[in-house]
């Protein structure tokens, strides 16, 4: 390949009968999971088998939102996805899944191909998966599609956009600040004309009352 050219790996989507409009996608293997460790989304949520090898499985949340968005039926069928997707965990009963933030992986020098820990555990959540649920496995792999996306690419335009967002968003509230600004100023200049009408008034009041006077005397 040319230096400029970047190898695009297979990456598995799926479709979340529980939530359809949910992003979710998995690595072929560990390089796979390599690439998606280091070009993950802040609004993923990552599952794996807990202390058993297995497929980094992503949800893709909306901008915003945290684990908490996850309804026990997402979460049960991510976690049902990710004891499949594992040769160990899938033979076993009551296995442990874990999920969290991507943004909480942590990749450090002399880690293995695919492997991860995390920044702040106490953001690590379990959910235990007594059995394999066939039925919710055989249709998620129905909507199973490959591609090869180019992760880098769609990271960078993820964040182009944020970027995008955040800057008409600062230019919207200097704007409104700016309009802000002048309703004051036009409010207090009409505050200080009206106090000086009422000078005026108040004068020009005397001014009649000491004629009255002059015209008695």
């Amino acid at each position: 390949f040319p230096s400029s050219a970047r190898f695009h790996r297979m990456v598995f989507y799926f479709t979340l009968a529980s939530d359809p409009k949910l992003l979710c996608y998995v690595g072929k293997d560990k390089y796979e999971n390599e690439d998606l460790i280091k070009w993950g989304w802040p609004e993923d949520i990552w599952f794996h088998v807990d202390k058993h090898s297995s497929a980094h499985i992503y949800l893709r949340l909306k901008p915003g939102e945290g684990m908490e968005a996850l309804s026990d039926d997402v979460i049960e069928e991510a976690a049902q996805l990710t004891k499949a997707n594992s040769i160990e965990g899938n033979k076993l009963d009551d296995i442990r899944v874990v999920y969290t933030p991507w943004s909480n992986l942590k990749k450090t020098q002399g880690m293995d191909v695919g492997q991860v820990g995390f920044h702040d555990n106490k953001k690590v959540k379990r959910v235990t998966v007594a059995k394999r649920k066939n039925p919710i496995i055989n249709k998620l792999e129905k909507t199973r599609v490959e591609k090869f996306p180019d992760l880098q690419a769609e990271r960078e335009q993820r964040d182009k956009e944020e970027r995008h967002e955040a800057k008409m968003a600062m230019l919207a509230q200097k704007e409104e600040e700016k309009r802000l600004a002048e309703e004051r100023k036009e409010q207090a200049a009409l505050r200080s004309y009206n106090t000086l009408q009422d000078t005026d008034n108040m004068i020009g009041n005397a001014g009649d009352n000491s004629a009255l006077e002059d015209d008695f005397m």
